[in-house]
C-alpha cells in the first residue's frame, strides 16, 4: 500500500497511464481516469486522512445477446464495459465497513452485526451486509475498512450500476482479507445473494457475472446454482469497432407490467409440458404444440417463446462467429437478434402507449444513419431506456452527432469492451 500523496504524485506524472490504458483500452480516456483516480484520493483524504490505501475497480456491463432469456435459464453473452465503480480504501482493524459512496451520505457497518433486517431492504446498507454475509457464509474471512467510492457507471442505462457495486465491495474483502482468492464467479453469486435475499430484489445472476468476470462472456444458466462460464476472445479495437449505448429518454414508469409479463407468458408455454421453464422444454415439442399452444395461450406467448428458442440459437452462432474470428458474422447475429426482440418479443414499446415509442425511433433511425458502418438492437429489459449499436470506429463520431440530434446531447455514450471485471487496480 501507498500514501494518498504518493500515489497522487504517481499519477500526475502518468507513471500508471499504461495501467489505466489496460483497463479503459480507449486512450483517450487515460486523461479523464488520470483526473477521476486523483480527485478520488483527494477525496479519501479528506474524509479519513493520508493513510495507505489500494485501489480497486469494478465495471459496468451491457448485455450482447441473448434478451430476456436468462430468466428461463437459457443462455447470454454478456460484456463488461469500460465505465466503473472504483473504491480508494485502507483496511481498519476494528471490524467496521466505513464508507462514502459519491454524494451519499457515509455508510457505517459492523461487520460483527450482519443479519439481514427487514427495514433495511433496498438499501446501500442492505448491500453492503448481503455482500459481507456472503462472503463469511462461504467460508471466506471479512474485516473493516474506510472507502471513497466514485461511479460513472449510468444509473437507469440498463449497464447494472448495482452489480457493479456489489462486485465491487466483494473484490475488497477478497483483496483486503482473502489475498484476492475469493473467485469472480463466486463473488457475482455473492452479489446476486446480497440483492435477493437483502435488498429485495429478485433479480437474475447475468448482471452480476458481468461486472464481476469481465471482458466478453458466455454463460449458461440452464444448471442455476452452477452455471457455465467462459471468456469469448474477440478484439474489438482489432475490428475497429465500438459499442454504443443510447439513451434514448424514455421513461420506466409504469412498465412493471410489461417487464413482468415476458416471463409470466414464456412461463406459461412451459407450463403446458408439465415445465416451469421453457429451458426444459426442445424447440422440437415447442413447435409440435405449437397449433394447441394457441388456441389454450395467447399468440403473444406463443411468439415470445419463440424468439427464447430462436435467442438461443442466435447466442451459440454468436460464440462460434467470434472464436472463428468472423467478426461480420457476429454483426450479422446481433442485428438478427434485434429483430427477434423486435417482431417475436415485442419489448420496443408498451401498449399501454402507441404513440410514444423512443426505443422504436432510436432503432429505426440508427439503421438509417449507419447503412452498411453498424447494427443495433434494443438493450436490456426494453420497452423504454436504451438501444445498443456496433459502430466502426471511423463511423462514430458522424453516428453520434445524428442520434443526439434526436435524443439531446451526450445521449450517445461511446463505450469498449473492458477485459477486466472486478480488479485490484494497485
Amino acid at each position: 500500500m501507498k500514501s494518498i500523496e504518493e500515489l497522487k504524485k504517481e499519477f500526475a506524472e502518468g507513471l500508471h497511464d499504461q495501467r489505466l490504458k489496460e483497463i479503459y483500452v480507449d486512450e483517450k480516456r487515460v486523461p479523464y481516469n488520470r483526473e477521476r483516480y486523483i480527485k478520488a484520493l483527494d477525496r479519501f483524504k479528506e474524509l479519513y486522512g493520508d493513510k495507505p490505501v489500494v485501489i480497486f475497480s469494478a465495471p459496468g456491463r451491457s448485455e450482447v445477446c441473448g434478451n430476456h432469456t436468462d430468466h428461463q435459464n437459457g443462455q447470454v453473452l454478456a460484456t463488461s464495459i469500460n465505465l466503473d465503480a472504483i473504491a480508494v480504501v485502507s483496511p481498519e482493524t476494528d471490524n467496521t465497513i466505513r464508507l462514502v459512496s459519491d454524494n451519499m451520505p457515509e455508510e457505517v457497518i459492523d461487520v460483527t452485526d450482519i443479519d439481514k433486517k427487514p427495514e433495511e431492504e433496498g438499501t446501500t446498507t442492505a448491500l453492503i451486509k448481503g455482500v459481507a454475509a456472503g462472503i463469511k457464509r462461504d467460508g471466506h474471512e471479512i474485516g473493516g475498512f474506510t472507502a471513497f467510492i466514485t461511479s460513472d457507471v449510468l444509473m437507469g442505462a440498463g449497464m447494472s450500476s448495482s452489480a457493479a457495486f456489489e462486485s465491487l465491495i466483494g473484490t475488497i474483502l477478497s483483496g483486503l482479507y482473502n489475498d484476492m482468492k475469493v473467485s469472480s464467479v463466486d463473488i457475482a453469486k455473492i452479489g446476486q445473494y446480497a440483492e435477493n435475499y437483502y435488498f429485495g430484489k429478485p433479480c437474475g445472476l447475468m448482471d452480476q457475472m458481468a461486472c464481476a468476470v469481465g471482458g466478453l462472456i458466455y454463460i449458461n444458466f440452464y444448471e442455476k446454482e452452477n452455471p457455465v462460464i467462459r471468456q469469448v476472445p474477440c478484439d474489438f479495437e482489432a475490428h475497429q469497432y465500438s459499442l454504443c449505448i443510447v439513451d434514448t429518454k424514455g421513461s420506466h414508469a409504469d412498465l412493471t407490467d410489461d417487464y413482468a409479463a415476458i416471463p409470466v407468458e414464456m412461463k406459461q408455454v412451459a407450463e403446458y409440458f408439465g415445465k416451469e421453464l421453457l429451458s426444459r422444454v426442445t424447440p422440437e415439442e415447442f413447435i409440435a404444440a405449437v397449433p394447441a399452444l394457441r388456441e389454450k395461450l395467447s399468440d403473444r406467448a406463443v411468439l415470445r417463446a419463440l424468439h427464447y428458442y430462436t435467442e438461443q440459437a442466435r447466442v451459440a452462432e454468436g460464440v462460434t462467429a467470434l472464436e472463428a474470428g468472423e467478426f461480420d458474422h457476429f454483426l450479422d447475429v446481433i442485428k438478427r437478434s434485434g429483430d427477434s426482440s423486435s417482431k417475436l418479443l415485442q419489448n420496443i414499446y408498451s401498449t399501454k402507449d402507441v404513440h410514444t415509442q423512443n426505443v422504436t425511433v432510436a432503432l429505426g433511425f440508427s439503421e438509417y444513419f449507419l447503412g452498411e458502418n453498424g447494427v443495433c438492437r434494443v438493450h436490456g429489459g426494453g420497452f423504454a431506456g436504451t438501444i445498443q449499436a456496433f459502430v466502426k470506429n471511423a463511423a462514430v463520431a458522424d453516428y453520434k452527432s445524428s442520434i443526439e440530434k434526436i435524443f439531446g446531447e451526450g445521449s450517445c455514450h461511446v463505450l469498449k469492451v473492458r477485459p477486466y471485471g472486478g480488479i485490484k487496480v494497485m
